[in-house]
């Protein structure tokens, strides 16, 4: 359980570090941000209650892919904003090109780390991101497709709004996808006590008194294509005389 909170804090605090990190490279935000600034423009409404009202919406999507949001999920909403702001206290716009490719590279691979380290976490994913595992759940889609699908049609609608279109933008839609399908699995926690009591739990082949299965067992066997366990030592044969 330890490792698990330390795991989904430190994910939600990378995550708001690497949106900064984007953001002052200056090669352009990423889809989801295109979209907000592409509504906010056309509504006029503040970007971050645009941003908010967007994670709402994509909430009520959660519905019918019958995604369950988790702690992780609440986490996602208070801390990300905050750290966000902290990285951009911290961190300076590059006036190199060289320098906010670094950049922009580095805040796109730690967020990919940290969308692996707070869904692994296994306490419930964001808005955006539960999505994109809800999708994966109920078609079996690979997470890089779905997620790569989700960003390219947020960057065309948010692009079609007024939303501001970079080099950025189009790296970040194209690569992010592949990449949080590396980390995720990897860093997924194992619920190794929940698989030990279901293998404590599950029950044994009946078997009759010499130890060797029945013969009901057997035949289930067999008719799965399976062969039939038998115990391989010889049995001796009945002595002469002997009562039958």
């Amino acid at each position: 359980m330890t490792r698990r909170i330390v795991q989904l804090l430190l994910g939600l605090f990378f995550y708001g570090i690497a949106i900064a990190m984007m953001l002052r490279a200056g090669l352009g935000a990423t889809p989801w941000d295109v979209l907000s600034q592409g509504t906010s423009g056309q509504t006029g409404i503040q970007f971050g209650l645009v941003t908010v009202l967007i994670s709402g919406v994509v909430l009520l999507l959660w519905i019918p892919i019958r995604q369950k949001p988790g702690i992780g999920t609440v986490l996602n909403a208070l801390l990300v904003g905050p750290s966000a702001d902290v990285g951009l206290l911290v961190i300076a716009t590059p006036e190199q090109l060289w320098a906010q490719v670094l950049l922009f590279a580095g805040g796109l691979c730690l967020l990919a780390l940290a969308t692996g380290l707070y869904i692994g976490a296994c306490f419930g994913p964001g808005p955006r991101d539960g999505l994109m595992t809800g999708i994966h759940a109920r078609t079996g889609w690979p997470i890089w497709a779905v997620r790569t699908g989700l960003e390219g049609s947020v960057l065309l609608i948010g692009w079609l709004l007024g939303g501001v279109v970079g080099f950025g933008t189009l790296a970040f839609a194209l690569l992010i996808g592949p990449m949080v399908g590396v980390t995720i699995p990897l860093l997924t926690v194992p619920e190794r006590r929940a698989d030990a009591t279901a293998s404590a739990a599950a029950p044994e082949a009946p078997v009759d008194t010499a130890g060797i299965p029945t013969a009901t067992v057997l035949a289930e066997r067999v008719a799965d294509g399976a062969a039939p366990v038998i115990d391989p030592t010889p049995t001796s044969p009945t002595p002469l005389g002997a009562p039958s």
